[in-house]
C-alpha cells in the first residue's frame, strides 16, 4: 500500500486558521438559508416542514459546492 503524500507526526502539524473573508462568507451564507426559510414560511405562506426542507437543501448544496472548492483548492496547491 503506498501513501500519495507524507504524514506528519501530531507534534509537527501547523494548524491552519481560517481567515476574516472566508468567516464572513460563511456567516453569509447561513444568513441568507435562515432568509430563504423566513422568506418561505412567512411571504410564500408554504408551511414550516417544506420551508425548512427547502432551506436545508439549499444549505446542503451550499456545503457541497464548499467541499469542492476546498478539495480543488488543496489538490492545486
Amino acid at each position: 500500500m503506498t501513501v500519495d503524500q507524507d504524514v506528519l507526526p501530531e507534534g509537527e502539524r501547523t494548524p491552519q486558521q481560517v481567515s476574516t473573508a472566508v468567516m464572513v462568507g460563511y456567516a453569509t451564507a447561513a444568513a441568507g438559508v435562515f432568509g430563504w426559510f423566513l422568506f418561505g414560511l412567512l411571504v410564500q405562506r408554504q408551511g414550516f416542514v417544506d420551508s425548512f426542507g427547502e432551506s436545508a437543501g439549499a444549505a446542503f448544496a451550499l456545503l457541497l459546492a464548499i467541499s469542492v472548492i476546498g478539495t480543488l483548492r488543496r489538490n492545486g496547491e
